[in-house]
C-alpha cells in the first residue's frame, strides 16, 4: 500500500499521468472516495499518460466513456447504478477483459464483479483545503510494481 498526500489538483493530475504511462491492456483501476475529491481529475491525468487527446469527462449519465490513446481507456462511473446486475446488462466483461485499460469510479458499488487482481485507489479530502489523501492498494504482482513506480510522484510540490 502507498499513501500520497496530493497538495493540489495539479498534483493529483500528475499522479494520474504517471499511472497512465504505466497502464497496459487489461489493467483495472478502481477509484473510490469522497464526492468531489478528485476522481475525475485523477482520471484526466490517466488519459494524459495514455496520450488521449480527447477531453475526459465523468460518464455520470452515460455510465461508460471510451477514449482512444496509446491503448483504449474505458472510463466507468457506476454511481447511478442500482447494483451489479446493471453491469451485466452493459456487457462489462467486454471492457474488463478487452483490449484497453479500465477505470471505474465508485468501484465499491460493483466490487463483487471486479477481478481479484486490480489497483484500488481511494481519494479522500485532506485536512487542508486543496489537499487530498490518495491511497493505492494493489492486488497482484503487476499492480505492486505500479505502486513502486508511483512513489516517484509522491513529493511533487505544487
Amino acid at each position: 500500500m502507498l499513501k500520497i498526500i496530493s497538495k493540489s489538483a495539479e498534483h493529483t493530475y500528475k499522479l494520474g499521468t504517471g499511472l497512465g504511462k504505466a497502464l497496459q491492456q487489461g489493467d483495472i483501476i478502481c477509484l473510490t472516495g469522497d464526492l468531489g475529491a478528485g476522481k475525475t481529475a485523477f482520471t484526466k491525468g490517466i488519459g494524459a499518460g495514455l496520450d488521449i487527446q480527447e477531453f475526459i469527462t465523468s460518464p455520470t449519465y452515460t455510465i461508460i466513456n471510451e477514449y482512444n490513446g496509446r491503448i483504449p481507456l474505458f472510463h466507468f462511473d457506476v454511481y447511478r447504478l442500482e447494483g451489479v446486475e446493471e453491469m451485466y446488462e452493459l456487457g462489462y466483461e467486454e471492457y474488463f477483459f478487452g483490449d484497453g485499460a479500465v477505470v471505474i469510479e465508485w468501484a465499491d458499488i460493483v466490487k463483487d464483479i471486479i477481478p481479484q487482481e486490480r489497483l484500488w485507489i481511494t481519494i479522500l479530502r485532506g485536512k487542508e483545503e486543496d489537499t487530498r489523501e490518495i491511497i493505492f492498494d494493489a492486488s497482484g504482482e503487476r499492480y505492486q510494481k505500479m505502486i513502486k513506480e508511483l512513489e516517484q510522484y509522491a513529493d511533487i510540490s505544487h
